[in-house]
């Protein structure tokens, strides 16, 4: 069982002063050194890599979490969570959509209380790229009949005019993240509150809370975690991942009825010949797709050269 962070040099000397008194007098070949605390033995490396091994290596690796933020080259670190998270009552939140240029960007949130986490794991809530479409269908109805949640979801032209105001994908994001803990938590009564709030992660914390305070957004109450991959983390973010994407079909499908043709989700070329169809017959393309994706260049160029 072990941990990794990295580190960046000043946060390597820092780490270094903190074991001061627990340094390892033989280091490990190619190591910068060795320290053993608390049961756990901690080895730092040149490359800013850290490594953290014994029977608390999280708790002792949560210790300086914030140090290793980011590497020496700027690369976003997967950083840990509490230990029992996984069995917390948890908001979760997930989003789908970004990489797609036809359809909208929807957000999802849902309370998973500590009572349900285990049902809703033997259920087989995952990450909804895992999942196939059917199995979204069947799955989603659960979430919508029995916890609380909240979807945000950014059709096309909606999306397009924040973006044309100066709004990038990641403020959107933001914003619908917040937008829908707010919701979820408006639904709980004060004895209900949750124990953590946990985002999928897709931006550094700092940028997120950033974009909120530009935004003059409200802060829900209540602790926030934000993790890559976080649906293996808690099923909550599972749940919401699935949410999403059951919104997202649906809309894909009112969308692709409208357009009178199959409406692919995804930004390769099948999506350039479709766009490029909907232009020569004179449809509204940013009712459809995300106008700012290189795609909208692409299809402009096809609908020229076949009209």
């Amino acid at each position: 069982m072990q941990t990794v962070i990295i580190l960046t040099k000043s946060a390597l000397k820092k780490l270094e002063a903190a074991y001061k008194s627990a340094l390892v007098h033989k280091a490990p070949p190619h190591s910068l050194f060795q320290a053993k605390n608390n049961g756990v033995t901690i080895t730092a490396y040149p490359s800013g890599k850290v490594l953290f091994q014994g029977k608390y290596h999280r708790e002792e690796a949560e210790r300086f979490q914030k140090l290793g933020e980011t590497s020496k080259t700027g690369t976003k670190v997967r950083t840990t969570l509490p230990v029992g998270f996984s069995e917390w009552g948890v908001i979760g939140s997930d989003e789908v959509g970004a990489g797609a240029y036809f359809g909208p960007l929807t957000t999802a949130a849902v309370y998973v209380p500590r009572s349900k986490v285990a049902e809703l794991k033997k259920l087989g809530f995952a990450d909804s790229k895992t999942l196939t479409d059917d199995r979204i269908q069947e799955l989603a109805p659960y979430i919508i009949n029995h916890f609380p949640y909240h979807v945000v979801n950014l059709t096309p032209d909606f999306y397009n005019q924040k973006q044309q105001s100066g709004q990038n994908v990641v403020a959107m994001k933001a914003l619908s993240h917040n937008f829908t803990h707010n919701q979820v938590l408006a639904k709980l009564d004060s004895q209900k509150k949750p124990d953590a709030i946990l985002v999928d992660q897709f931006v550094q914390e700092s940028s997120y809370f950033r974009y909120l305070k530009r935004n003059n957004q409200q802060l829900p109450n209540v602790k926030s975690y934000f993790i890559t991959k976080g649906e293996a983390e808690h099923v909550a973010v599972a749940a919401a991942s699935v949410l999403a994407r059951y919104v997202e079909l649906q809309t894909m499908k009112e969308l692709s009825q409208e357009a009178g043709m199959n409406l692919p989700i995804g930004a390769g070329k099948e999506v350039d010949q479709k766009a490029a169809v909907l232009i020569r017959q004179g449809k509204q393309l940013g009712h459809f797709a995300k106008l700012h994706f290189k795609n909208t260049e692409k299809a402009e160029r096809l609908a020229k050269i076949k009209s």
